[in-house]
């Protein structure tokens, strides 16, 4: 089954907690082993379980596509050493927006970021990424990533997301993009989410209509 609907300790901001891409998922230290276990099958991803500033949002954050994965300048040392002992490949952006899981949403061809990033910080992004990039708002807010989640060939953005917005971001990142909600109606979609090309988690507040239409925004539906 390529869908884990769960919470961390009953909380259902699964998003927070988790990056993943269709390489590896780094989840925080705070994600019991069995919760790590049905990730790692739904996913099909190696799991390794983490801290990114010394804490378990790892979620919040991260961001990043499957070429590297972005952090934070203020990630600790000890930190930094554990994700080169894995293999990790990582980039270290400096900057006052911390949470770069937040702030950020791309995949391997596009990349939309917050505006309030410097002209620097933009180009360091792109150059990780190795992707176009273009600063945006979803729903009128500049905490892009936090409105939004993407993988190879779709994304799922906030219910609010204007037409414009949607077409800009689809011919940004070059997926189908679709809006809605998680976990009972909040548009903040990254907060409840956790995905790659081969899965995703989702908060266990979801109601049904609400993960059936997130399995087929994300594209799973059409390859059964």
């Amino acid at each position: 089954m390529h869908i884990v609907i769960t919470s961390v300790h009953g909380n259902p901001n699964v998003g927070l907690f988790g990056f993943a891409n269709d390489s590896f998922c780094l989840l925080g230290r705070e994600v019991p082993n069995h919760t790590a276990k049905e990730i790692e099958q739904a996913l099909r991803v190696p799991v390794h379980r983490v801290t990114i500033c010394g804490t378990s949002l790892v979620g919040a954050f991260c961001a990043g596509n499957n070429q590297v994965v972005l952090v934070p300048g203020v990630i600790h040392d000890e930190e930094k050493a554990e994700l080169d002992r894995l293999g990790i490949p990582y980039q270290v952006i400096s900057t006052k927006l911390t949470a770069l899981g937040n702030n950020i949403l791309c995949n391997d061809v596009g990349c939309l970021v917050n505006p309030e990033f410097s002209a620097d910080v933009k180009k360091r992004i792109r150059q990780a990424l190795n992707v176009k990039l273009k600063p945006g708002l979803i729903a009128g807010l500049p905490t892009v990533g936090s409105c939004g989640v993407a993988n190879a060939a779709s994304c799922f953005l906030h219910r609010d997301a204007t037409d414009e917005e949607i077409a800009y971001i689809e011919d940004l990142l070059e997926a189908k993009a679709e809006t809605g909600t998680v976990n009972l109606a909040s548009p903040y979609i990254r907060s409840g989410i956790i995905c790659n090309s081969r899965g995703f988690v989702v908060g266990d507040r979801s109601g049904g209509p609400e993960i059936t239409f997130i399995d087929q925004a994300l594209g799973f539906m059409d390859r059964k």
